[in-house]
């Protein structure tokens, strides 16, 4: 159950769907893929709090290099 029963951005009608959200720490990147509300209207995403702790998790192992269990997918590269 979400705490919001419309969007709280543009008030639009939120979906439960499973995202894919991009992790940055340092010089990292991970994708993650998680359940979110999302809202039809205007695109915002709400992440519960276990969510949200998860993200924090990864980006600091991110920062600190710690990627030796995880999954590599490819290669990003920077643009400019």
């Amino acid at each position: 159950m979400t705490p919001f029963e419309k969007c709280p951005v543009c008030g639009g009608e939120l979906v439960r769907k499973e995202v894919e959200k991009l992790l940055r720490g340092g010089k990292h990147m991970a994708a993650v893929k998680v359940e979110a509300e999302v809202c039809l209207r205007c695109g915002e995403r709400l992440y519960s709090q276990q969510v949200v702790e998860r993200f924090e998790r990864i980006k600091a192992k991110l920062q600190r290099e710690e990627i030796s269990d995880l999954r590599s997918t490819g290669l990003a590269f920077e643009i400019r």
